[in-house]
């Protein structure tokens, strides 16, 4: 390989084996990282027993023994003053036709159920009461997408936070479940990666003195060298078809890499040798063209020579048209 392209010596040597076109690899589980972007839905939130009723929150009410006309049976929501109204004139108490509705907020779910009978007992005789829990109003809505933080964790409303960093997915869904745990009995999420913003890989267009250029790129998990620069808009003259990819070392490989890429031959023979498989951090770096280079710096050299010259030039022509002008004034003067 070397005999064609000029690159960098490298210290781990590249194997027959490595991964590339029509010989990809399966990427290893994903590991979360800053600023990936999770997608958390809440699939069984139950609080702990026993729970305590506040306002707004909503119970199912059952009931048998009463009249036809006046059932008490539904949904009823406790009141912002955490009162619920049964109606049908069960909140007005029989001595004095007071109208008090039934002050349950802060009860447990049994509890209520007590108060309830109590006051249809005042008005019918052996009524029987069921009482459920139906809805929440205090529930804070995790589902949706979360962003990793910096610090690497993930915000749940007034939950709190959890550390998901260096996790995988189902280590994550593990993490939050224990974390949701104090507050609600056998908590269940599903977890997945939204957003696969921690692992990209690089393209380096070096600029031939006018400056390079970094394309930062996301990888997919099935990425070739030719996939890369396709990304790119496409080759200036100041590149050149001299190109290989830098894999950062602590790697598989034994350390720092260089993969030498046969540009002709991906491109036209079709040869897949060299369409390496790119993995997270890779830096597929394409040279410089070194005539443009050399141009570019021959520039940079006399265009300070010539700015000098040309002021020079500028002044002379001056000087000389400001004394020409002089004799002709006084030419014309002596006529």
């Amino acid at each position: 390989m070397d005999r064609y392209l000029d690159h960098p010596n490298h210290n781990a040597p590249v194997y027959p084996d490595q991964p590339k076109e029509l010989q990809m690899v399966t990427m290893p589980d994903y590991v979360i990282e800053p600023p990936d972007l999770l997608s958390i839905q809440a699939v069984n939130l139950i609080p702990q027993a026993p729970y305590t009723l506040h306002p707004l929150d909503t119970i199912v009410v059952e009931t048998s023994g009463l009249p036809e006309e006046q059932p008490v049976i539904g949904e009823y929501t406790v009141g912002i003053d955490g009162t619920v109204t049964l109606g049908f004139g069960y909140d007005e108490q029989t001595l004095g036709g007071e109208y008090r509705p039934l002050r349950i907020a802060g009860l447990t779910v049994p509890e209520a159920q007590k108060v309830i009978h109590e006051r249809l007992a005042v008005h019918v005789q052996n009524p029987v009461v069921w009482v459920r829990l139906a809805g929440i109003s205090a529930h804070q809505e995790i589902s949706g997408e979360h962003l990793v933080a910096p610090d690497g964790t993930v915000t749940l409303g007034s939950y709190g936070r959890v550390r998901v960093v260096g996790m995988t997915v189902d280590q994550a869904k593990h993490e939050i479940q224990s974390f949701l745990s104090e507050r609600f009995a056998n908590p269940e999420v599903a977890v997945d990666v939204y957003g696969y913003n921690s692992k990209i890989y690089y393209v380096v267009l070096q600029g031939a003195g006018l400056g390079d250029r970094v394309v930062p790129m996301p990888i997919t998990g099935k990425d070739t060298a030719l996939d890369a620069l396709s990304q790119i808009e496409s080759l200036s003259s100041a590149n050149s078809t001299r190109m290989w990819i830098a894999r950062p070392g602590a790697n598989s490989q034994c350390g720092d890499q260089i993969l030498p890429i046969d540009w002709q031959g991906i491109t036209q023979r079709g040869d897949i040798t060299t369409n390496y498989q790119l993995m997270p951090g890779d830096r597929v770096f394409v040279a410089e063209n070194k005539l443009v280079a050399f141009d570019t710096a021959l520039a940079k050299l006399i265009s300070p020579i010539e700015r000098v010259l040309g002021v020079t030039l500028l002044g002379t022509q001056t000087a000389r048209t400001i004394h020409l002008y002089n004799r002709t004034n006084t030419n014309l003067n002596n006529f």
